[in-house]
């Protein structure tokens, strides 16, 4: 091990790392990001929480070690908090239950445009209270994605939704802080 290595945690386990989601998860460089372990992308653009749920058993077979779970932007237009919340609480319940060794971080939702902000927080309020219920972390990009109205920083995207290559930087730095 090098002297600018990290030592890994006394709870890592054998297994990839995977990260589950929807388009923002899908375009990330989580293979480059990560060179030294195994990383599996299960993003698909457009997923819903639902559609997430839907796809759980192919990410149980995959014997991760850590899953990463990034969903419920997809949503914010057209469900209520209640909903999102419901089916996050379910993805990682599933989860917990399928993989009982695993480590499991969820990642707040990010901002987007400012009107959406309130919804955005409490959602992620609620998540942040669920996670330790599964023993899953709760990774909150927010401060760090935020402006101060809300709004998702205007230098980590060009639409209000998807990251450019800093948004993604920033990500991979505090997703890299989380891991140890």
């Amino acid at each position: 091990m090098s002297d600018t290595e990290a030592p890994k945690p006394e709870s890592a386990r054998p297994g990839p790392l995977l990260l589950l989601g929807d388009s923002l998860t899908e375009a990330g460089p989580w293979e480059e990001a990560f060179p030294e372990i195994e990383v599996l992308n299960a993003g698909v653009s457009g997923d819903t929480t639902a559609d997430v749920a839907a796809r759980l058993d192919g990410v149980v077979a995959g014997h991760p070690a850590t899953v990463v779970v990034m969903a419920g932007t997809n949503e914010s237009r057209r469900a209520t908090v209640e909903q999102v919340v419901r089916g996050l609480e379910d993805i990682l319940f599933h989860l917990r239950h399928e993989l009982p060794d695993a480590r499991l971080i969820v990642c707040s939702v990010l901002p987007r445009e400012r009107e959406r902000a309130d919804w955005i927080r409490e959602v992620n309020i609620h998540v942040r209270q669920f996670a330790p219920t599964v023993k899953a972390e709760f990774l909150d990009l927010w401060p760090v994605f935020a402006e101060e109205d809300g709004e998702l920083r205007a230098d980590f995207t060009t639409d209000r939704l998807h990251l450019t290559d800093a948004g993604y930087a920033a990500w991979v730095e505090e997703l890299r802080a989380q891991l140890g």
